[in-house]
């Protein structure tokens, strides 16, 4: 509960202050163009009310589509984007997929979470890395969904990484070996080996001889 607690907190204090600084920028663009709250209001399709309590920050349950609405009845256009900030929360389904594939590892691995990959600023980061002969970076999915996607932020962080081999540890489901079924072939070029592969090396303490995809 302290880590849930933790991000609501978070997350709260990030609305707030998002919240406050739109309101700055809504009422300034409105007194910019010498606009009053009322035609404000009645270009958005808002109540005077709700114009005025969104410039002053009040709180309130604000929706997305009235905030985007306010900003176009005054020329501005409202900007929505989620950015990595930290370690997410682990659900307990990664939390037992991690520890099985931890579970048969050789003891020459060093074992750590959370290793940032790039420079200061940069917050991607691997779920875990091995380093011993060699380093793997890993990252654990429970679900699959988007595979272009997933293909892609790999292959990124393995280009502004410094490790050796990637494996994609994967949750066995029957969800998801369908998934890898059906992307195989588009998988190939990224993680060409398969699970006993990767992991008859991780249990003798090697670096095994390509990128893999490893489903426990």
């Amino acid at each position: 509960m302290a880590t849930v607690d933790r991000a609501r907190d978070k997350g709260r204090r990030q609305a707030d202050k998002l919240f406050r600084g739109l309101g700055v920028e809504l009422r300034d663009a409105r007194v910019a163009a010498g606009l009053s709250q009322d035609h404000v209001a009645q270009v958005a399709g808002l109540d005077q009310s709700r114009v005025s309590r969104t410039e002053r920050a009040e709180r309130l349950p604000a929706r997305i589509d009235e905030l985007a609405a306010h900003c176009a009845a005054l020329g501005l256009r409202l900007s929505l984007k989620a950015y990595p900030d930290g370690s997410p929360v682990r659900d307990a389904a990664q939390l037992r997929l991690i520890e099985r594939f931890r579970e048969p590892l050789a003891p020459q691995f060093l074992w750590r979470t959370e290793v940032l990959i790039g420079g200061k600023g940069d917050l991607r980061a691997w779920d875990i890395q091995l380093d011993g002969p060699g380093s793997i970076g890993i990252d654990a999915e429970t679900r699959l969904y988007d595979i272009q996607a997933l293909q892609r932020r790999f292959e990124t962080k393995w280009r502004d990484s410094v490790v050796d081999r990637l494996v994609l540890l994967v949750a066995s489901s029957r969800h998801n070996r369908r998934v890898l079924a059906e992307h195989r072939d588009a998988l190939l070029s990224t993680f060409p080996a398969d699970t006993p592969e990767i992991m008859a090396a991780l249990r003798r303490g090697r670096l095994p001889g390509s990128n893999g995809i490893v489903i426990l």
